[in-house]
């Protein structure tokens, strides 16, 4: 009976399955989630971006592509609702973003933590005190009436939920959150986006290279090529007062560069 059912399958082209023991090195590893790809696109179109695969375990299926909104309003709408990764399943609420919406400056963190979670903006405890102080001493403001003037600035994070336990957000999370910070980016157009941190650093401009070597350069960043530059997070300052000398050279760094671009 087993010969003559090898002969059927093999007629059918179906390769017979056999069970075997597979060893501890053979044992199935998780898939690995796949980082999104960036459709390029015309100038002026909505950006789009194909959507990370991720395991059914961590977030419900989701739609191959998916389309931000093209307006502040409805892209706050599209986050506050957000399921694309796990970190739906933590948070108190989404940190979105706080500044003008003319502003020709971008800071932007690593994610919000539990100030932040708890009131929907980001950068609102310590860290967030001596980034007020830091963008006061080049003329900067994060208040939204500073949006007539010169003086504005945006900040927002790489991800827009809290990451459990402050730590650090996973390259996945970041990948689910990439398109609404470009959605912001093309909203904004800013002149120079500010990068606060290593992590923030690294997720946005897709390095594993240290701080030491991505502070300092001016790199680029989307199809806009918006120039971005690197810097310390406050929070380290505050744990390292030694290095608010370098920061504060960042800083004249910073503002020399908007008064020729800005």
């Amino acid at each position: 009976m087993s010969n003559r059912r090898d002969t059927v399958l093999g007629l059918l082209g179906v390769e017979r399955w056999q069970l075997r023991d597979a060893g501890p090195a053979e044992q199935a590893s998780p898939q690995p989630v796949l980082p999104p790809t960036t459709i390029e696109r015309p100038a002026g179109a909505r950006p789009v971006v194909s959507q990370p695969l991720v395991s059914a375990e961590v977030a419900a299926p989701m739609s191959t592509e998916f389309e931000v909104s093209s307006d502040w309003q409805g892209l706050r709408a599209q986050v506050a609702d957000c399921t694309r990764c796990k970190l739906c399943k933590t948070r108190t609420q989404t940190v979105f973003g706080v500044g003008g919406h003319s502003a020709s400056l971008m800071v932007v963190g690593e994610g919000p933590g539990a100030d932040e979670d708890a009131t929907g903006e980001p950068f609102v405890g310590r860290a967030g005190k001596l980034l007020d102080e830091m963008l006061k001493s080049i003329g900067r403001s994060r208040q939204e009436t500073a949006t007539a003037s010169a003086n504005g600035v945006y900040i927002a994070n790489v991800v827009k939920c809290r990451p459990p336990g402050n730590r650090d957000p996973e390259k996945e999370e970041v990948a689910a959150c990439r398109h609404y910070l470009d959605g912001q980016i093309a909203l904004l157009k800013p002149k120079l986006i500010v990068a606060l941190g290593r992590i923030a650093a690294q997720r946005l401009l897709s390095s594993d290279e240290p701080l030491s070597r991505l502070r300092g350069p001016l790199h680029q960043y989307g199809p806009s090529q918006t120039p971005v530059f690197v810097t310390y997070h406050p929070a380290y300052l505050l744990r390292a007062p030694r290095e608010k000398a370098k920061s504060w050279e960042d800083l004249k760094k910073i503002a020399q560069h908007l008064k020729v671009h800005g």
